[in-house]
């Protein structure tokens, strides 16, 4: 399985290949679409500008394509909203050809009538599917598998046993159409919303809905059950009923290390690698675009880490323990992906 972490800026291009990473994606919003339409109206949902999140300039793609000649680490080009108006499409298609022709071939897709449009208009690049697109079962990733797509991201709320299905019916063959690489979620940015169904702007100028307070649970007669979690509001972390912020901090700080990182703090499945590798994953996608830069250093080399520790294991109890005792010597953030 190989490891596709997000960049933030041209910047950490370099340092997160040398740490590990097989390949990246990132977001690229031209200035002049900004201007033209705002928040509302977005190219890949992360308009933000005030700090690191995607790229605002051509010339910062020049220079990637650059570094991707000489590291040979690909980057797949994020166009993440659900939909488009009608005079948007060609705009787009003409972003992607330029791209292209300085050497951009993949593009991570969500919309539909997007993939048509370019296929129609004969752009010949790697469509992946969007994990915000959010497949629901194998009918639908075949259907859409039509438009020659190279890659699946599965979106954060599937199962094994779902991932594994769209893979056996919908994998590429030998001497058969199909698609043939699937990616899952791995690290961070835990998400309680299914992308497809988010209408929610990232920007600069409102919270980000994902960071409201909520609660995660059972409803029973009107009454939330007994497994309730609060997910507390800037770490992310999933409390059990009945802790307060105080009781949790006191329980989980000796997991922090001296700089205040964590492995997995927003969100972790390092311990399902092991049953993502049985259901056909690909490819692992390690969320953090806007992330401090040394911490996402430090992910890519614990999921790497980790793939080494898999490689090397001869049962799932192995993988873990070893995980265990190499990785989380002082506990986790038990905020799992996968349950």
């Amino acid at each position: 399985m190989k490891i596709v972490a997000g960049l933030g800026s041209i910047d950490e291009y370099i340092k997160f290949a040398e740490a590990g990473a097989d390949e990246f994606f990132c977001g690229y919003v031209p200035y002049s679409w900004s201007q033209k339409y705002g928040t509302v109206l977005p190219l890949n949902r992360r308009e933000v500008l005030c700090y690191n999140v995607q790229l605002g300039a051509f010339s910062e793609l020049e220079i990637l394509s650059g570094m991707m000649k000489k590291y040979e680490k690909p980057v797949h080009l994020t166009f993440n909203s659900l939909y488009y108006i009608p005079e948007q499409y060609p705009e787009i298609a003409g972003i992607i050809s330029q791209c292209i022709k300085i050497g951009f071939h993949s593009y991570i897709i969500a919309d539909p009538a997007l993939m048509v449009y370019l296929r129609e208009n004969g752009i010949n690049c790697e469509i992946h599917l969007s994990g915000e697109c959010g497949e629901i079962n194998s009918q639908m990733v075949a259907s859409l598998a039509k438009m020659r797509l190279k890659r699946v991201i599965f979106h954060r709320k599937n199962t094994f046993e779902d991932m594994k299905a769209v893979v056996d019916k919908c994998g590429k063959k030998d001497g058969t159409e199909g698609v043939p690489e699937f990616e899952a979620f791995v690290l961070n940015e835990m998400c309680q919303f299914t992308g497809a169904f988010c209408n929610s702007l990232h920007c600069d100028e409102m919270g980000y809905l994902c960071k409201v307070p909520y609660q995660i649970g059972t409803l029973k007669t009107g009454n939330a059950g007994s497994e309730i979690f609060n997910q507390e509001i800037n770490g992310g972390h999933l409390l059990p009923d009945g802790f307060v912020p105080d009781d949790f901090h006191s329980l989980h700080d000796f997991s922090y290390d001296s700089a205040g990182y964590l492995c997995g703090e927003t969100g972790c499945g390092l311990c399902a690698l092991y049953q993502l590798k049985q259901a056909g994953i690909t490819h692992l996608k390690l969320v953090g675009r806007g992330n401090y830069t040394d911490y996402m250093e430090k992910d890519i080399r614990n999921l790497r880490m980790a793939l080494n520790i898999l490689r090397e294991s001869v049962d799932e109890m192995e993988f873990r323990r070893k995980l265990k005792l190499q990785i989380f010597p002082r506990g986790c953030s038990r905020n799992y992906y996968y349950r």
